[in-house]
């Protein structure tokens, strides 16, 4: 290690980071430049920008609304996977349940699962039996929520099992000598120990649920739209708008990058916080 050049290694990982961020940066340079430009020797650089996309697509409202769907949708889902792992993992934890290993692998399975083998199934249940009069589940929010589940708890529970496990049982011991509930052992000792943990796991479940498009095209029509689908409708007969398209994604990543960005003082927070001191 001592005779290894450490600038050799600062310019490889340059080299990386840049690789890594070109595509990022070569979609913010298709979203400010005008059609008649993008059909042009392309340019790495820019010598003019053309915001006339970005004021296109946050002036229409129906983009606007994706947006809103969106962010109810993925943050909904996210709470609800991130709160539904934790109690299930602390059960696969805490208690000697019979098979608890095969639970947990089977659980797993549903995620390994490409999500169009589920497509089918899922729209005949939307449409057709879970049903209340006319009111159905196919484009409403909470159905979309809840869909998102499928997918998103059996990782969310795979992610996090980890940090349950890694916290010592004598804590739970302790605290319940000292006369604490099951709940208030889960509330003032387990999720204190396990926010960094919580967190990634928020954040993943978020982006997955962020990023969707099959189901979401496919189970939702205006009420849910996301905005991810709202990507093809600049998919035309007559041509595709890729300024447009471009600029959408761009602003797709604005919401993704403030999410990780709070949490990501929660994860540091927790990461110093010790249960056992000597």
């Amino acid at each position: 290690m001592q005779g290894r050049n450490p600038l050799l290694y600062m310019a490889l990982w340059l080299f990386l980071s840049l690789l890594t961020l070109f595509p990022i940066y070569w979609l913010f340079v298709i979203s400010v430049k005008p059609a008649v430009d993008l059909f042009t020797t392309p340019s790495l650089f820019l010598d003019a920008i053309y915001w006339k996309n970005y004021v296109n697509v946050l002036g229409n409202e129906t983009l606007r609304g994706y947006m809103l769907n969106s962010m109810i949708i993925s943050s909904g889902n996210a709470v609800l996977v991130t709160v539904l792992a934790f109690m299930a993992c602390y059960a696969l934890s805490r208690f000697d349940l019979a098979g608890k290993e095969n639970i947990f692998f089977w659980t797993i399975t549903n995620r390994m699962a490409p999500a169009a083998v589920f497509l089918l199934p899922f729209f005949l249940l939307f449409t057709q039996i879970i049903t209340f009069g006319d009111w159905k589940l196919y484009d409403t929010k909470i159905g979309m929520i809840l869909l998102y589940c499928t997918f998103n708890l059996p990782f969310a529970i795979w992610t996090l099992r980890p940090t349950i496990d890694g916290i010592p049982k004598e804590l739970d011991e302790a605290a319940t000598v000292d006369g604490a509930s099951t709940w208030q052992v889960i509330h003032e000792v387990i999720f204190p120990l396990a926010r960094p943990g919580l967190a990634v796991t928020l954040i993943l479940t978020w982006v997955f649920a962020w990023n969707e498009f099959l189901l979401a095209a496919t189970l939702t029509s205006f009420n849910a739209r996301t905005i991810t689908t709202g990507l093809s409708e600049y998919v035309t007969t007559t041509g595709t708008e890729w300024g447009a398209m471009a600029a959408i994604a761009v602003i797709t990543l604005i919401p993704a990058l403030i999410i990780f960005a709070v949490v990501q003082r929660h994860i540091v927070a927790g990461l110093t916080f010790g249960a056992v001191k000597e």
